[in-house]
């Protein structure tokens, strides 16, 4: 291992400040403002020998990719800090640069240069020819006097970005409008994701009302003074919530549970609606009949129409067993309200679901999802999943101790290259098969603390791209943020399985990002459209339910030992359990983001109560009833206050999740479902999928892996509903 001890690039550093932070933010801004002006100082749009790529496009391409090694930093702070001032520091300096990033994006003086390249290069007149559908190879690249076609496509998506950003609306009232709105939904975006950072709620409860409740969960909670002696304070995070709801044996205590988190962050709500009227009426001041139609058109759907077909085929393909798997937990639900002397009033609520669910996999599956995740310590699973990685895709994780970072950092100092004592670092290699080369570094800080970001996700921290010199090439840094239990003086942290599925996922992302090499930072990674980017962890999530392979990621917390055959069986057993009203949750979400992003007028979303859509549409798709069937009206919870994607770039795009299921499924069918361990399948997916980012048309990338163009047939087969 002593020639993957020397990385060519240090790591990056995480010694912002207070003052620093922000000052950096403006430092960013002024250098690309004076680049900007230089440009348009020199060149002529009318300049036909100087309007060209070169010139123009990747002076601002190169400032790209530099700016993006700190701004991305930057922005991060704001969700791992355990400061709060530089928490505050990171959302102003992500207010600084989005601003100046509507600045830039309507620039006209800039746009007429770029629009001036896009005509003199020929590629307009090329797409022109080609249609809509066309696509723009390296070989019509090259003729066009480009290197390749990723740099074609870098001046077709800025040149349709200046577009989309109101350069194609005349100047006056009507773009001075469309640019306040942008203003605004940014100023909405940081704000509304700094209130869910920032959340610190919860509810006290005595022990008894937390009968059930897994021993390790209840000791990790805080302990009630004054009033409150005696009882244990609950908070809404994964680790406490989705435990208390799958465990607790008291209906009102799930209940309580379930309503209070639906308004944990209800300061968001006149800010989701004012964001959904807002970006309604900036697409319709572009042309667009609604903002789905404005977001869509560049994702692999296209339109509206095509999305709201999938989601309504789906929904009447799964609604039957939706109501069958319901009536089967109502039954159960029914018996154990018998066993136990409990009133049962014949409904199956929202906050009964995550509790019988589990009931009726212990009881007619025999499996105990306590039991399996003491087969699965958070840090040996994590070492179990890096080594399936390894051999998939020719890649060396090397872990870098505490002790060994100041060697490795800038500044000679190991602090300055984490943001928290719990982070966990590795530089990542290409194995001997793949040149032994340098990959990037690889971080994961995998435990909730206050103000952290409260989900599992991946951040790019730093982009890969090739430098300036066009040879070299600069690495990538990705980290992987989530919450899973705290370890205690008698246990690791462990991980029930679909904790196991989602950090197998999130690193997905990671590897995604890892294995990128696109020419530009914009296209790096995971920087794809959304409606494809979750496929590739979608289709690793496959490995988790594979008996070779999760037996490969088990050790025993106390023994070591493998987890049991017979236990592996139970569990893949429960794989399609309830499926029909998971996915019919994943349908609620998808069909309410288009719902509010496609009213027929204007008036209609400045009309729309759009709590009571979430509460009413949640019962019409999954059929489980909320409190409105006690009695309580229909804006009872604000749901949507704390759906964060649907303001951080997942707006008419949630269906995404549901679509890009699509693809994963046909990929693990078609490549890997025989031997999930073949590497030289996993090199080819590397090289023809992950590596290409968002470099070239997503779904020419996946032809090219499959061999033809994607199927839904895969997908429904998986689950079950295969006409």
């Amino acid at each position: 291992m002593a020639k993957y001890q020397n990385p060519p690039q240090p790591p990056p550093l995480f010694t912002g400040t207070k003052e620093s932070i922000v000052a950096d933010a403006k430092a960013l801004c002024d250098r690309t403002r004076s680049l900007l002006d230089g440009l348009v100082a020199d060149i002529s749009p009318s300049d036909a020998a100087r309007t060209t790529f070169d010139a123009v496009l990747r002076p601002q391409a190169e400032d790209e990719n530099a700016a993006a090694l700190s701004a991305r930093i930057l922005g991060f702070y704001q969700y791992v800090s355990g400061d709060a001032g530089l928490r505050d520091a990171s959302t102003e300096a992500d207010k600084i640069l989005d601003q100046f990033a509507i600045e830039t994006g309507m620039r006209e003086d800039v746009f007429r240069l770029v629009d001036a390249v896009y005509r003199t290069s020929g590629l307009k007149d090329a797409r022109e020819r080609q249609g809509r559908d066309g696509l723009v190879d390296d070989a019509l690249a090259r003729s066009l006097g480009f290197e390749d076609a990723e740099s074609a496509r870098l001046l077709e998506k800025e040149h349709k970005t200046y577009i989309r950003n109101g350069l194609g609306l005349p100047a006056g009232p009507k773009r001075d409008r469309f640019k306040a709105i942008k203003q605004r939904l940014s100023d909405i975006q940081i704000e509304f994701q700094k209130n869910l950072n920032e959340e610190n709620g919860g509810i006290w409860f005595t022990p008894d009302e937390l009968d059930g409740v897994p021993q390790d969960v209840l000791d990790g909670l805080e302990k009630g003074t004054g009033e409150n002696e005696g009882k244990l304070k609950l908070s809404f995070k994964y680790p406490d919530l989705f435990p208390t709801l799958k465990f607790a044996k008291n209906p009102e205590t799930r209940r309580k549970v379930f309503v209070h988190n639906e308004n944990k962050c209800n300061q968001n709500v006149p800010l989701f609606k004012e964001a959904v009227v807002l970006r309604d009426e900036a697409a319709r001041l572009l042309g667009y009949s609604d903002h789905a139609s404005f977001r869509i058109e560049d994702k692999m759907a296209k339109t509206p129409e095509t999305v709201l077909e999938f989601l309504g085929d789906l929904k009447t393909r799964l609604a039957p067993g939706g109501q069958k798997e319901i009536a089967h937990l109502l039954e159960l639900k029914k018996k154990d309200h018998e066993e136990r002397g409990l009133p049962f009033d014949g409904n199956y609520y929202l906050w009964d679901h995550r509790y019988y669910d589990r009931l009726m996999v212990e009881k007619e599956y025999s499996v105990d999802e306590n039991a399996i995740a003491e087969y699965f310590p958070l840090r040996s699973t994590v070492a179990g999943m890096l080594k399936i990685f390894e051999e998939l895709f020719g890649l060396v994780f090397v872990e870098i101790a505490p002790e060994d970072r100041a060697r490795l950092s800038p500044t000679g100092k190991a602090e300055d290259i984490v943001w928290h004592e719990d982070v966990i670092l590795f530089s990542v290699w290409d194995d001997a098969s793949e040149g032994d080369g340098f990959v990037g570094y690889l971080y994961l800080d995998l435990h909730p603390r206050q103000g952290k970001y409260g989900h599992a996700a991946n951040f790019n921290l730093q982009p890969g791209f090739l430098n300036d010199d066009g040879k070299t090439r600069r690495y990538p840094a990705t980290a992987l943020v989530c919450n899973f239990s705290k370890p205690t003086p008698t246990k690791p942290s462990l991980l029930r399985h679909e904790e196991v599925v989602t950090l197998f996922h999130e690193l997905g992302h990671g590897i995604h990002d890892l294995a990128g090499r696109c020419r530009f930072a914009r296209f790096h990674g995971t920087s794809t459209v959304r409606d494809f980017v979750e496929a590739p962890s979608q289709m690793l999530e496959n490995w988790c339910w594979t008996p070779s392979q999760l037996r490969a990621l088990s050790s025993h917390y106390q023994t070591g030992e493998r987890i049991p055959d017979a236990l592996i069986d139970k569990l893949i057993a429960t794989k399609h359990v309830n499926d029909a009203l998971f996915n019919l949750r994943q349908l609620h979400f998808g069909l309410f983001d288009m719902t509010v992003h496609t009213p027929k007028t204007h008036e209609e979303i400045e009309a729309m109560d759009v709590s009571k859509v979430y509460n009413e549409l949640r019962v019409q798709i999954a059929g489980i009833k909320g409190p409105e069937a006690q009695g309580e009206p229909s804006t009872w919870g604000h749901g949507e206050a704390t759906f964060g994607h649907l303001i951080g770039g997942y707006d008419a795009g949630y269906y995404g999740y549901l679509s890009s299921q699509v693809y994963s499924t046909d990929m693990f069918y078609t490549v890997f479902r025989e031997n999930p361990m073949d590497g030289a399948k996993g090199r080819r997916y590397r090289h023809t999928v992950l590596e290409k980012g968002g470099a070239q048309d997503e779904m020419l990338t996946l032809e090219q892996f499959l061999g033809r163009k994607p199927s839904t047939e895969a997908f429904y087969k998986e689950l079950g509903l295969a006409e």
